[in-house]
């Protein structure tokens, strides 16, 4: 059993590292191999959009990225973990950059409803051993969070978790608990309070002893938040009464009991939450209906969207045309 942590913020002992370490030690104590990533160091860039991960896997490759920095050395040990305990600092409401661009190349390239059918194909066909996808793609991980903010207003580090949760959500990681650290520029440092080295310590024991259990049987450990799925408090209000989760996209119907408001939800809207795999399949069959859709129309209007393009390649000399 390994448990990784991963700490996105600072380095010389900031609070990310501080609370990761002690989640780390209270892990290898339950039993657990452990190991603590600092990304300071590494270069991570932002995704391009090529779409070369997803080509790759869906031709019958594994999922690689083709850009040469950092990203794939965090991709292994991310795919070696049994447990994953992830840190990030909040710098402007929602979590640090790094730690977005590593989610952006990750996540949909991931995608465990695509990569569970492209496997199920290549079954099919005949395939074994090295023709299938990494089985690492297919294992249960176990994962928690801790989001670090400095302010003493919650509201100033409210994207935080809800972000970082997409870290483990395509890959359908099972989410064991979160801490939202905020406040930390009166603490000055995380050792001088108790009470929340107390919860990175359980956390952790929490994540090593969640490892091999399935994930239904998994307690969680933290605020119960207003999504009784994810336990996210950020909500979308589409139509009202009608609200989503903004973090994993659970519908639910807005009322007000003796002048507080309160959510209500039912079980076949909770089913296709994108932390579960109805949701992620959900999404999956979303993307497949839309190239049965844009292919053929590109196709049939090739020549026409070329000719209508031109103008946007082409967009420094339309603007020079247009001011003659």
């Amino acid at each position: 059993m390994k448990v990784l942590g991963i700490n996105f913020g600072g380095r010389n002992m900031k609070c990310g590292e501080i609370m990761v370490k002690e989640a780390l030690f209270a892990a290898k104590k339950a039993g657990a191999d452990v190991e603590f990533v600092r990304t300071v160091n590494m270069r991570i860039d932002h995704c391009s959009g090529c779409g070369v991960c997803s080509m790759k896997r869906d031709e019958g490759g594994n999922v690689h990225c083709i850009k040469k920095d950092d990203y794939a050395r965090l991709e292994e040990k991310i795919l070696d973990a049994d447990g994953i305990i992830v840190a990030a600092p909040v710098f402007s409401v929602g979590t640090t950059g790094q730690m977005k661009n590593f989610i952006d190349r990750f996540g949909a390239a991931h995608d465990r409803a695509a990569l569970d059918e492209i496997q199920k194909k290549r079954i099919a066909e005949g395939k074994t051993g090295d023709e299938l996808l990494d089985p690492r793609y297919f294992k249960k991980r176990y994962v928690a969070y801790m989001s670090i903010g400095g302010a003493d207003t919650p509201h100033w580090v409210a994207l935080g978790l809800p972000t970082m949760t997409m870290f483990g959500t395509s890959i359908y990681m099972k989410v064991v608990g979160q801490i939202d650290a905020y406040g930390q520029g009166r603490r000055a440092n995380p050792v001088f309070d108790e009470e929340l080295m107390g919860k990175c310590s359980e956390l952790g024991k929490r994540v090593a002893e969640a490892v091999g259990k399935p994930y239904e049987e998994v307690e969680w450990y933290g605020e119960e938040g207003v999504c009784p799925v994810c336990h996210g408090k950020v909500m979308m209000m589409d139509q009202a009464p009608e609200v989503y989760c903004a973090t994993c996209g659970v519908k639910g119907t807005m009322t007000l009991e003796d002048g507080r408001m309160k959510i209500c939800y039912q079980d076949e809207d909770l089913k296709v939450s994108r932390v579960r795999m109805e949701g992620l399949y959900d999404h999956y069959w979303e993307i497949e209906g839309m190239k049965e859709v844009c292919i053929p129309k590109i196709m049939e209007n090739q020549e026409w969207l070329e000719e209508q393009l031109k103008k946007y390649k082409n967009f420094d000399e339309t603007i020079a045309a247009m001011e003659e």
